[in-house]
């Protein structure tokens, strides 16, 4: 399959060697021998084996060849016909977030009933063994909302006020825009029946105007904020944890997409320790009550560049902070309906026996950042020398995010930015020509695009059928030519790259999911596997600006590779989602080994 790309490649290294006589060549650190060393180029090339010299590549070609630059000091590894190809790069991902959710009362994405769900809570409360009158909340992390059984169960206030405890309790959706709290934190949070929705936000009421305990998006914030924050050491356990958990997965450079504060100092302080064991990337968020008047937003994180950004790559991974992320709008599956929409999400007007979908007068919230700030925030932003990344899942949000880029693009046409659109859950086909005639990544988390309880229950029929026919379209954008790129947004999903992968090339769920969700997902083609391998490599690296160190396997690149355990360029394509790690290795040093 890949012998005319291998003899290319080796015929070129037989080139190097010749050149060879007239320079020595250098001793290398480390060589990997007999293997399949997928490089991503452009040409697809596969050679034999590699060879790093300070944590550089130096030779890709023959065996022969990376022996030749052997010395005794040298360490061989034999990868016995294995495949080797570059770390993967994961443009979009909250990583201390999901470090501190391997730590914390953990819902672990489950399919719960109601009883169930109260259970894992009651047993979480237990273990902690506080009971309130120390003020401590209880805090749970990644409920999987939409999966809730039976689905479209009504999740309120009642369901915690019910359990063994006199505590505040939040549960967080793994969304990311949910938020289920019990009476008493109600309470402490002073939301009552006459309290307004924040801007970006919703508070859900009952019919009598009572909330529910059920907060959107801002709203969550009136919460969050009287939780205990963690203390800087416990951001940098749970940032050590999260490089553990990325480094098993073959994650050599991250995007953290909402980065606060806390989060790019305690990667920081990993990185002046020499633990830093991928490549960080941040991007501080601007509020959308910060987008008329910019300035204070705009002069903190230009701050946060200037005492964290690390400047120029080095072989040692690095902090950069070159990035801002701003929130088009939230999601848009049930129950939420927080996607900005150029048309109404459907109602149902008849009964469940005997449906009847027609146009409601819902198009989701007004845009978190509507065309007349959005514009002049993105020439601010581009003009301070960062790129903007920005979360739109609903094609109405996507529509006025592309405008902004054309009107920036049309004023500014000799600046160098690279947006960046997150998720594109629904893009009108109108617009998908846009995001190549633009310059705009659509940064995919591909494993939304199969068949589950949000896509299905929660999607298809509010969305009707028009719509849901380019529900997650990652192929239908590849075909119009946009630089399609992976975002794993972790803790959203458990972080499973490969699982990921698989999706993107099949379309199709695990079997576990039962057969109700065993059919390819609608929305056009699937990614072949080389698309989404790109997307997760060279694309991704492109994005945030280091496709000239990282992404592909290269002489004079940063040896940031891995050694999977097949290869998932052949065979079949479900397989993928089974791939395990067995080395990482970031700038020439080793990370990880698979026990």
């Amino acid at each position: 399959m890949h012998s005319l790309r291998l003899i290319s490649l080796l015929a070129g290294s037989a080139l190097v060697a010749s050149a060879a006589h007239a320079a020595p060549a250098p001793v290398a650190d480390t060589v990997l021998l007999h293997g399949q060393i997928h490089t991503i180029d452009a040409q697809g090339s596969v050679a034999q084996a590699i060879a790093i010299k300070d944590g550089r590549i130096v030779y890709l070609g023959s065996d022969a060849g990376a022996k030749a630059m052997a010395g005794p000091a040298t360490q061989t590894i034999d990868l016995k016909g294995g495949v080797v190809m570059p770390g993967l790069i994961d443009a979009h991902m909250h990583p201390l977030e999901g470090g501190a959710g391997l730590l914390a009362c953990d819902l672990q994405y489950k399919r719960l009933t109601v009883p169930e769900f109260q259970a894992a809570l009651s047993a979480c409360a237990a273990k902690d063994g506080s009971q309130g009158n120390d003020g401590k909340w209880l805090i749970a992390v990644h409920w999987f909302q939409q999966e809730m059984q039976p689905l479209g169960v009504d999740m309120t206030k009642a369901m915690l006020d019910a359990l063994p405890t006199q505590r505040p309790v939040a549960v967080f959706s793994s969304f990311g825009h949910s938020a289920l709290v019990n009476s008493k934190a109600l309470a402490l949070a002073g939301i009552d029946a006459k309290t307004p929705d924040p801007v970006g936000g919703a508070i859900h009421h009952d019919a009598a105007g009572a909330p529910t305990g059920l907060l959107e998006d801002a709203a969550q914030d009136l919460v969050r904020k009287l939780v205990p924050t963690p203390t800087p050491a416990d951001d940098v356990v749970a940032a050590r944890a999260a490089l553990a958990a990325m480094a098993a997965q073959g994650v050599t450079t991250f995007l953290d997409a909402d980065a606060p504060r806390e989060s790019i100092h305690a990667f920081s302080v990993l990185s002046k320790a020499g633990e830093l064991t991928a490549r960080g990337h941040f991007a501080p968020h601007i509020a959308p009550e910060e987008g008329p008047s910019p300035e204070p937003a705009l002069a903190r994180i230009v701050e946060w560049r200037r005492t964290y950004d690390q400047g120029a790559a080095q072989v040692q991974p690095t902090i950069m902070v070159r990035t801002i992320k701003l929130y088009m709008d939230g999601v848009i599956t049930a129950p939420a309906f927080t996607g900005v929409m150029l048309q109404p999400y459907l109602e149902n007007h008849g009964t469940p026996e005997k449906p009847d979908w027609q146009p409601g007068t819902n198009k989701g919230p007004a845009p978190y950042f509507p065309p007349a700030v959005l514009a002049p925030l993105l020439e601010r932003i581009t003009a301070l020398g960062f790129d903007p990344h920005m979360h739109a899942d609903g094609d109405g949000a996507v529509r006025i995010a592309l405008d902004a880029v054309a009107a920036l693009r049309k004023s500014q046409p000799a600046r160098d930015v690279r947006p960046a659109i997150a998720h594109d859950e629904i893009v009108d086909p109108t617009d998908f020509p846009r995001y190549k005639a633009l310059g705009v990544t659509p940064v995919l988390s591909l494993q939304w695009g199969k068949q589950a309880a949000d896509t299905v229950a929660g999607a298809k029929d509010y969305l009707g059928p028009k719509r849901y026919a380019f529900m997650e379209p990652s192929g239908l954008l590849a075909k119009a030519g946009a630089r399609i790129t992976f975002g794993s947004d972790w803790p959203v999903d458990p972080l499973n790259e490969w699982f990921a992968l698989k999706v993107g090339v099949t379309r199709r769920n695990d079997p576990s999911a039962g057969p109700e969700y065993s059919q390819p997902l609608s929305g056009g083609p699937p990614l072949s596997v080389m698309q989404a391998v790109r997307a997760a490599t060279i694309n991704a690296a492109w994005s945030l600006r280091a496709e000239h160190q990282v992404g592909s396997l290269k002489r004079g690149k940063f040896a940031d590779l891995i050694w999977i355990d097949r290869d998932i360029f052949a065979g079949n394509p479900d397989a993928i989602a089974q791939t395990r790690v067995l080395l990482t290795m970031v700038g020439g040093k080793v990370v990880y080994r698979a026990p």
